[in-house]
């Protein structure tokens, strides 16, 4: 049964993946055996990637903005070149801007929708050659505990989240007949850069969280990648438009 669950040498590329959710699913990867292409924005971010992932298996970093139609082309031709094409495919790029919705400018809502949905549909769009020429391609999306739930300091990203959700879903429908299956993470509170600013913003933050996960506290990034290689995995193969949380049981707790 072993193969089930077997990486070995599969070709893998993550978006977002010079921190957070994404570096840690790279490393992940590696230590599975696979080969991976992470791609960020920053360079020196990506450098620092590769430093921290040296000697774990073969990693190359390719920067751009997953949104932009021209960096995803070269991140796809560039994945192509350094591994021969690509099974798996994480989309992990994101950010968040937060505020009532009155006070957020529509920089503040391109921003947040360019980087998670927009980019996502740009790069599985780039990348559906070369998954239709795996033979059994698969698509990671990643969406959050705002696909389904709101506050009322995110509105672009809940607006993003959930059409993530839902682009999943369309991708996993449309792709299917090419051996594609396309499935989403929904992550809860996860310890990263970018919810450590949250926490700075929003003082009673980490009490709030940890009160209503029933777990009582937050994620590691490495608590999260162990689903996203699981949808990478022959295990998954039947599995195809699934959002999956891995979440604490914070959305299920009333």
């Amino acid at each position: 049964m072993s193969h089930l669950f077997d990486l070995v040498g599969k070709r893998v590329v993550v978006t977002g993946g010079t921190s957070g959710i994404g570096l840690a699913t790279a490393r992940a990867f590696l230590e599975a055996g696979a080969r991976v292409v992470v791609n960020g924005r920053s360079v020196e971010r990506g450098r620092n990637a590769l430093e921290s992932l040296e000697g774990q298996g073969p990693a190359w970093f390719v920067s751009g903005d997953t949104a932009d139609e021209a960096a995803a082309e070269k991140l796809a031709a560039a994945a192509e070149a350094h591994m021969g094409g690509v099974d798996v495919l994480v989309c992990a790029a994101g950010t968040n801007r937060r505020g009532a919705p009155q006070d957020l400018t529509l920089d503040d809502w391109d921003a947040v929708l360019d980087a998670s949905l927009k980019g996502t549909f740009v790069t599985a769009r780039a990348f559906y050659p070369s998954l239709c020429g795996s033979g059994d391609g698969r698509i990671v999306t990643i969406g959050s505990m705002m696909s389904v739930l709101a506050n009322e300091v995110t509105a672009p990203y809940a607006a993003a989240k959930g059409g993530v959700v839902q682009l999943t879903r369309s991708l996993a429908v449309a792709w299917a007949q090419e051996g594609i299956r396309a499935n989403c993470i929904l992550p809860g509170w996860v310890d990263t850069p970018l919810t450590r600013q949250a926490r700075k913003d929003m003082p009673d933050l980490d009490r709030r969280v940890c009160e209503r996960t029933p777990v009582g506290r937050w994620a590691a990034p490495e608590e999260i990648v162990g689903a996203i290689l699981f949808l990478a995995t022959p295990a998954s193969r039947f599995m195809t438009g699934t959002a999956i949380p891995v979440d604490g049981g914070f959305v299920m707790r009333a």
